[in-house]
């Protein structure tokens, strides 16, 4: 292995005169074996990682080298052992952040899972500095917590967009209509290129460029988003071709802190505390699940490679846990003395089952839940049979159902019930013997 220069993709990066270019030269004066592997494998990731993801590497692997000179007194990358790491993690969980805290538990774990792959990639790579046996462990990786999307709920969502058309500034609207009718990202906002509205059929889309997963897709625009464009075009044409880039004014182009900054003023105008662009991709999921949108759909709308991505939304709009609670809340309400306050119109799966049960007709071991508006060829037909007997043993039963006849509006059975009530009344007990 041939050891890079100096001013390798680690240490190039770094700005002159910041922490980061003073701390790799404190790593390459103390350790310079580390510091040359380190730097190697920092420019294999930039061949196939996007940017951001190899300087969130390169921060990872630079505050690990430090602890292998100042804490572990280790000077090549193959003499880390497990032992070591387990040291390593103990120090990672004590390394402060802004605010005097200690770093979150992301953080902790994205540098941790940083180091795995690191030491990974060289052992497969054959690499003279890599140890015999990769010295972390997957369990040594926090789990991932699971917090489910925070979104606007529609009442929400609509002030902020009744905020938004009412700006003074054009470009507000533009960019928090772009975000909660599309679920771009904001680098993604940030990113269309001056051409990215095209006509499809009869319909435009916008192309999203290159974002987060590494991946473009077509969106369709909705008429008045294609109309907004149409009018923020024709009067920033000048601009945009410029700078290339769609959402560009006198100001210049967009980017992903003035676009938070765009919808944070917008929030607060509309007295919704919270909002970031993020949370208007998560609202947007959130109203599609809601209204039946294909969870295959919304995954191609929001640019996600795995269906893993988009059932978390699932888990949110459950549509079968809302229909059931909304069955049981209206018997709980009437059991409080309370009127249900469903609209007139509104009925759920489980609402619809008990109308059906509603109308079930009594058998003898069982009920007939056929819809009362569906004919049926078979209706009472053991008890209309000329083969049909009864007697006073079964009085109980034939009771019963002529009762859940009239209970349910049935008249026609109950009146039925009631004749063979009144013969079994008028026969002669039946016995074993004459039944067979």
């Amino acid at each position: 292995m041939s050891a890079l220069p100096a001013r390798g993709p680690a240490a190039g990066r770094a700005v002159p005169g910041s922490i980061a270019a003073a701390q790799w030269a404190q790593i390459r004066a103390a350790a310079p074996q580390p510091a040359a592997t380190i730097q190697r494998y920092l420019q294999r990731l930039a061949a196939f990682l996007a940017p951001g993801s190899v300087d969130a590497a390169e921060n990872a692997l630079r505050q690990f080298a430090r602890w292998m000179i100042t804490d572990a007194g280790l000077d090549s990358i193959a003499a880390v052992r497990r032992d070591d790491i387990e040291d390593y993690k103990v120090w990672l969980a004590a390394q402060p952040r802004a605010g005097g805290q200690t770093i979150t538990a992301e953080t902790h774990r994205q540098r941790i899972r940083t180091v795995r792959a690191f030491f990974e990639r060289i052992i497969e790579w054959d690499w003279p500095d890599a140890p015999p046996r990769n010295p972390v462990i997957a369990g040594d990786i926090p789990k991932k917590p699971e917090p489910l999307p925070k979104f606007l709920d529609d009442r929400d969502a609509a002030r902020l967009m009744a905020a938004a058309r009412a700006s003074a500034d054009p470009r507000d609207r533009l960019v928090v209509e772009l975000l909660a009718r599309t679920g771009m990202r904001a680098g993604e906002l940030a990113g269309l290129e001056a051409d990215a509205v095209v006509r499809i059929g009869a319909g435009h889309w916008l192309r999203i460029p290159l974002g987060k997963l590494r991946n473009d897709r077509y969106v369709p625009l909705h008429p008045e988003l294609t109309e907004l464009l149409a009018a923020w075009t024709a009067a920033n044409l000048e601009h945009i071709r410029r700078h290339k880039r769609l959402v560009a004014d006198h100001r210049g182009p967009l980017d992903r802190y003035l676009i938070g900054r765009v919808v944070s003023r917008v929030a607060r105008a509309a007295g919704v505390p919270g909002v970031h662009p993020h949370r208007l991709r998560h609202t947007l999921a959130t109203q599609a699940i809601n209204r039946g949108m294909r969870l295959e759909a919304i995954a191609a709308l929001l640019g996600h490679r795995k269906m893993e991505m988009t059932l978390i939304y699932a888990r949110i709009a459950n549509r079968v846990v809302a229909d059931e609670y909304a069955a049981v809340s209206a018997k709980i309400d009437a059991l409080y003395g309370q009127p249900p306050a469903l609209p007139a119109d509104y009925e759920s799966a489980g609402m619809a089952r008990l109308r059906r049960e509603a109308h079930a007709r009594m058998l003898g071991n069982g009920l007939c839940t056929r819809p009362a508006d569906l004919d049926c060829r078979l209706e009472s037909a053991c008890e209309t049979c000329a083969y049909f007997r009864t007697g006073t043993e079964f009085l109980p039963i034939l009771i019963r159902q002529r009762d859940h006849a009239r209970d349910h509006g049935q008249t026609d059975r109950a009146a039925l019930f009631d004749g063979l009530i009144h013969r079994a009344e008028a026969a002669p007990a039946t016995t074993d013997t004459a039944r067979s």
